[in-house]
């Protein structure tokens, strides 16, 4: 099978495609507290997945890096009203060290296509 890498930038593709399952790379939004990150990259994740045949009922695994677990209520508080019942990715969430200061959560997702 072919593999399609989409949105690249000489280190990385935002999107990759294979076997139709699409691989997006971890997604970010550097501005607000964590739920206003986190929201921000929910909006990233789908615009990506509708842009390349999926949605976010397709979603079948995220992972999500915190900067602290201090903020995991939050996240999930905006990730629980996103998410759509019976459409529940499995998911692992962890905290780590992030690649800019202001970035308090990461996730990255592998997804279906339609």
């Amino acid at each position: 099978m072919e593999i399609k890498r989409y949105e690249n930038n000489g280190r990385m593709s935002s999107v990759v495609v294979h076997n139709n399952t699409l691989y997006l790379s971890g997604q970010v939004h550097a501005e607000g507290d964590v739920k206003e990150q986190t929201a921000g990259v929910l909006s990233k994740i789908e615009t990506l997945l509708e842009k390349y045949n999926s949605d976010k009922n397709h979603i079948l695994s995220a992972t999500i890096y915190l900067k602290t677990m201090d903020d995991f209520a939050d996240m999930n508080s905006v990730w629980d009203n996103w998410t759509e019942d019976g459409h529940e990715p499995a998911r692992a969430c962890v905290e780590a060290k992030m690649a800019r200061e202001c970035l308090l959560v990461e996730i990255s997702v592998v997804a279906a296509t339609k």
